[in-house]
């Protein structure tokens, strides 16, 4: 899978004094108190999305929670969190002003994982969509940038769907699309002709299925798009679900959360297209997009 990013040892170490806290019985903001930091930083810690580790803040908190035990390993994994040489290298350090911050975070995730569960309900997925389509929603959501930026925004993109083109372990993708997806139209029916045979000519480890306006509402009510993301059991990393909002992104790694989305991927993919059925569908719509 080549160079992991940091990201990685930064969420086993949160999680590891997330929940050392949680067994003492301290509040993150008596913990917080405690170290002399703020709770927002903490937080940021446990959430592995801290900029900084400091050592001594880690030294405090093992001998708050009377875990001095724990030390050394969580020392040895602050370092490796705090290290910059897993970050060499990595594309997408190209590309920061292009990734907004609530966003970068998934980046990472996604570039480790080793198995994507995607559904989409609106949109064609950015680890899918084609420069023009990925373009012109550029142009809509950051009306107010230029158009290099909103180059840069569609480079991102493309270059986030090399885990599923590389000839090296690529990334099991299993998409779910809403046949909304499929019939509202960005960019104008070329796009739109174009977007769809992309989605039909991808590559064998990406398996697609349409789910149709015919299978009517399987939950009993509409569903929002999310991802969960598998990695490899020798990094440690709990499977994660990953819910983009207009506002802001949630993540999940609790067990019955991500069981739950299971589930849901589950039910819908019961009633949707076969994957064949659906690649026939998406290149009769390209078909008629070009007429």
């Amino acid at each position: 899978m080549g160079k992991i990013p940091t990201t990685i040892p930064r969420r086993q170490l949160g999680r590891r004094l997330r929940d050392m806290r949680q067994e003492a019985g301290i509040s993150i903001q008596d913990a917080a108190r405690l170290i002399e930091r703020g709770a927002g930083t903490l937080q940021r810690l446990e959430k592995g999305e801290a900029n900084r580790i400091r050592m001594l803040d880690i030294q405090a908190l093992c001998q708050i929670y009377d875990r001095m035990d724990e030390l050394p390993g969580l020392l040895e994994l602050a370092k490796v969190a705090a290290s910059k040489d897993g970050e060499q290298g990595l594309w997408w350090n190209e590309y920061s002003d292009a990734i907004r911050d609530d966003f970068e975070l998934y980046v990472r995730l996604e570039a480790s994982a080793s198995k994507l569960t995607v559904y989409q309900s609106e949109i064609i997925p950015g680890l899918v969509q084609t420069a023009d389509y990925a373009r012109t929603l550029g142009a809509r959501y950051f009306s107010d940038t230029s158009s290099r930026e909103i180059e840069q925004v569609v480079t991102v993109r493309l270059n986030r769907q090399r885990i599923i083109t590389r000839r090296r372990n690529p990334v099991e993708v299993d998409l779910l699309l809403d046949e909304n997806a499929l019939r509202r139209v960005v960019g104008g029916p070329k796009v739109m002709a174009a977007a769809l045979r992309r989605l039909a000519d991808l590559p064998a480890n990406v398996t697609i299925r349409v789910l149709p306006f015919s299978a009517g509402f399987p939950l009993g009510v509409a569903c929002g798009p999310f991802v969960v993301l598998d990695f490899d059991r020798a990094t440690g990393e709990p499977p994660t679900v990953y819910v983009e909002g207009y506002r802001g992104n949630l993540y999940y790694d609790r067990a019955e959360a991500v069981a739950q989305y299971r589930d849901t991927f589950r039910t819908l993919q019961a009633v949707a297209s076969s994957p064949a059925d659906s690649k026939q569908m998406l290149r009769r719509l390209a078909r008629e997009y070009e007429r």
